[in-house]
Order: structure tokens, then C-alpha cells, then sequence
């Protein structure tokens, strides 16, 4: 009798399930009941998703011998990998109704049968959520130019030692400048960045520090989100280009009170995910030509380039008297080490990396830290900062927003400050939770 059922729905031709997910949250899957070997299906997804509007996400763990491509992601993150189809929302469309698909494609060695299988994750009133959705199966249709001795079970098909073609490469993930190029018709400095990505597909991010008296404004982001603002420059992608390598211009416009003909000196940091991972490198200046590259010029400009890991790279602190300037790769000005309490005894120091703070209070006159806080009995060392005019009071680093979040939590628990939220860092400049997760690795929805 299930036999008889499961030849029918074949017959059919479409497996269509509905899934409550509590409360008017529903999520239907349609998905065709069999798939030719060497083909590709399309699996489409509607999700009811009344009031929800934050973190989301939805993951479908695919059989080796299987591949995914997105189709269509409604805003959402997509990404294929270690056989995991995923889209993550960090904030959901406005609509009711959201649909997304993609296709996967089945090798045309295969045969036999599989299940198609996944969950819904969502976060709920601060708690995480989720719900395993019904496996599905799928019928396999044997290629006919496939001699049947060469066919694989799917089942099989991953135990089996894939021959892989590893090519040795001396290419590297790296970002270079040309030395910013002064137009004298519009008064203006050009600056140029090579970003050599290889593979990388998502999240990544370019921070130059700018001098003080010049506007950095985007001539070509190559689709990512440009900003200025306090000094820095930022182009942000969720998906980077196709090509392996690109390069994005800005421009630096001085203000009346500086000298144009002052060669600005730039500094900068390239930031992308590499193995679920945030990882850096400074961008090195070079007298060169990025204009009309080839891959030949690419290699050869790399190649005399050597890159330094962000996270390698200690400040480098002018050591001329007190006002002078900071060297363009200073992170912050020399902290003196005091004996008694004073202020700047509590002053954050930059930490190296992506991290998370506690924030419990801002002010616009300072405090004394140890008498102000001493009543709230805190296990953790406050620090202050100074930020957009504020004095900000900070407790806490920690390497995944999870971490942060609970830590929130009790601080909220163990003690009368109502208003402590989570802050965010990256190489010791301050930056919103949002950007945090999207260059971050996400490990705090685990």
C-alpha cells in the first residue's frame, strides 16, 4: 500500500507539504517527486511568515552527488556548501508572504533514491527557534548515455574516492593601492584599489583610514555599499563580484584649509570569511598602474606586494612630543600607565580581530568609574570610550554575539541596569552589530 501511494505521488509529479511552524508562521515546499540524472529540479518554498522580521533562516543538507544554485533568495543570503543549501535573513521582507527558490542538479552517474530533508530557524522574542521540516523523497531517472556499469547508488556515491585536480597557485588574497593620483582640473586626488579575491564569493569589507581635511566620495564600488564617515572610507559587499579580481576607485576632495598639492597618506584593511572565519590583511601601496590589468599584470603586481596580516601588524605610535600626529598605521594614541586611578587608566584599548562588548552607560561628562560603578557589584572591569560625543561604558569582550547577548542577559539579571545592550567591534573601531554579523561568522545563532 505505501508502495502504491509513493508511485502515485511520482506520477504526479510534485510533492507538495505544508508545515506549521507554531503560532500563523507555515512554510509549504514544492518539490518535483523524481529528477533526471544530469538535470536539475526546482524547489520552491512559500513561507507565511506573519510577524516576523529578524534573524532568519532556513538550511536543506543535501546528498554527495547533488549541487544547488540559487534561483531566486528574496533578499536572503544564499550560499552552497559542505552540501548545505542555506538563505539567511538578517532582517525578513516587509511582506506576508515570502517565496524564494532554488535548483539542484543531480550528477548523471547517479541512481536510486533520496530525501530531501530541512529546517527553519527563527528568532522569537530573543529566543532562537526552529523546526524540522518532513523529508521529501525523490526518484531518480538513470541517464540513458550512461553505461549502467558506471552507474553509482546515491546512497554509495560519497563513500567513493572522487579523483580531484588540485592546481598549484601562487595567488594570494590581497588588496593593493595605487598611490592616490592628483587631477589637477578638478583639484581633486584619485584612489584606486586591486582587490585579488580568488574564490571569495560573500561578506567582505574595505576600511581606509582617510587624513584629516580631505571627503572620500565613491567613483566605483562595483556594486558594494560605500560610506565615509569619521575618517573612514568603507566599501561593504554581502556578495562580491565574479571576477576573481577587481579593483573600486574613490576620490579624496581637500577642504580649502589644505595644502593640495600634499600627498595624502592613506592607510587601509581588507576583511572578508574565509572558512566560516573573519580574516584580514593591511592594503599595500605601490607605485603601479591599475589601469587595463590583465592577469599577467595582476600576478606580477602581487607578487612584488607582500601582504601582512591585519592581525600581525602592531601599531606603529609616533614617538614625537606630545600633540603631534599618530603614523597612519596607529590604531590609538599611547595609553600612559598611571599608578593611582585617574581616567585614562580605564580607557579601552583596541583588541585585534572581530569582538563584542556590553554597553551599561553613556554620558557626556565623565565619571569616576570605580566609585560610580562599585554599587552594581560587577564581575568584569569597566572601560570607557569616547565616541560621537558621547562617554560610553563598556564591560566585557567576547568573540561571538551569542556570547555577548547572554552576558547582556545577566548583567540585566544580577543587577538594576535595565538598558545594557550589545556593541560592536572590529580591529578596535567601533561598528554596528548588523555590520558585525555580516562580516562575522555567524556563530552565535549555533
Amino acid at each position: 500500500m505505501i508502495r502504491i501511494c509513493l508511485i502515485m505521488l511520482q506520477l504526479l509529479g510534485l510533492l507538495l507539504f505544508n508545515i506549521r511552524l507554531g503560532g500563523d508562521i507555515s512554510m509549504k515546499v514544492e518539490v518535483p517527486g523524481e529528477i533526471n540524472a544530469g538535470k536539475e529540479i526546482r524547489v520552491q518554498v512559500t513561507l507565511d511568515k506573519a510577524n516576523l522580521k529578524g534573524f532568519s533562516r532556513f538550511q536543506m543538507e543535501l546528498p554527495a552527488g547533488l549541487t544547488a544554485t540559487n534561483v531566486f533568495s528574496a533578499n536572503a543570503d544564499f550560499s552552497f556548501k559542505d552540501q548545505k543549501v542555506r538563505l539567511i535573513w538578517l532582517r525578513m521582507p516587509e511582506e506576508k508572504t515570502v517565496t524564494f527558490s532554488f535548483n539542484v542538479r543531480c550528477d548523471e552517474r547517479l541512481k536510486g533514491n533520496f530525501n530531501l530533508a530541512g529546517k527553519f530557524s527563527y528568532i522569537d522574542e530573543n529566543e532562537r527557534k526552529s523546526i524540522d521540516l518532513q523529508p521529501q523523497a525523490v526518484a531518480i531517472v538513470p541517464s540513458s548515455g550512461i553505461d549502467p556499469k558506471l552507474m553509482v547508488d546515491i546512497k554509495d556515491f560519497g563513500k567513493q574516492s572522487m579523483p580531484q585536480l588540485m592546481e598549484a597557485s601562487g595567488n594570494q588574497i590581497a588588496c593593493v593601492r595605487q598611490k592616490p593620483e592628483w587631477n589637477e582640473a578638478k583639484k581633486e586626488y584619485l584612489v584606486t584599489l586591486l582587490v585579488n579575491k580568488e574564490s571569495l564569493k560573500k561578506f567582505a569589507k574595505i576600511e581606509e583610514s582617510v587624513p584629516a581635511g580631505f571627503t572620500a566620495v565613491s567613483v566605483d564600488s562595483k556594486e558594494g555599499i560605500f560610506t565615509f564617515k569619521d575618517g573612514k572610507a568603507k566599501f561593504l559587499w554581502m556578495n562580491l563580484p565574479a571576477d576573481p579580481y577587481f579593483t573600486v576607485t574613490y576620490k579624496l576632495v581637500p577642504s580649502k584649509n589644505i595644502q593640495a598639492s600634499k600627498q595624502p597618506v592613506v592607510a587601509g584593511v581588507f576583511s572578508y570569511i574565509l572558512d566560516d572565519k573573519s580574516q584580514s590583511v593591511n592594503i599595500v601601496e605601490k607605485e603601479a598602474s591599475l589601469a587595463n590589468l590583465t592577469p599577467a599584470a595582476v600576478k606580477s603586481i602581487l607578487k612584488s606586494a607582500p601582504m601582512i596580516a591585519a592581525s600581525e601588524q602592531a601599531p606603529s605610535v609616533s614617538k614625537e612630543k606630545e600633540g603631534t600626529a599618530i603614523a597612519a598605521t596607529a590604531t590609538q594614541k599611547p595609553i600612559k600607565v598611571i599608578p593611582r586611578y585617574e581616567e585614562t587608566a580605564d580607557l579601552l584599548e583596541p583588541q585585534m580581530g572581530l569582538y563584542y562588548r556590553v554597553q551599561i552607560a553613556a554620558g557626556h561628562k565623565p565619571v569616576n568609574i570605580k566609585s560610580y560603578f562599585r554599587k552594581y557589584k560587577l564581575d568584569n572591569k569597566v572601560f570607557t570610550e569616547k565616541h560621537q560625543g558621547w562617554i560610553k561604558y563598556s564591560i566585557g569582550s567576547f568573540p561571538a554575539y551569542k556570547d555577548a547577548h547572554d552576558y547582556r542577559v545577566h548583567i540585566w539579571n544580577t543587577t538594576s541596569i535595565a538598558d545594557a545592550f550589545v556593541s560592536a567591534y572590529n580591529n578596535g573601531k567601533r561598528i554596528t552589530v548588523q555590520e558585525a554579523l555580516m562580516i562575522g561568522n555567524q556563530k552565535w545563532i549555533q
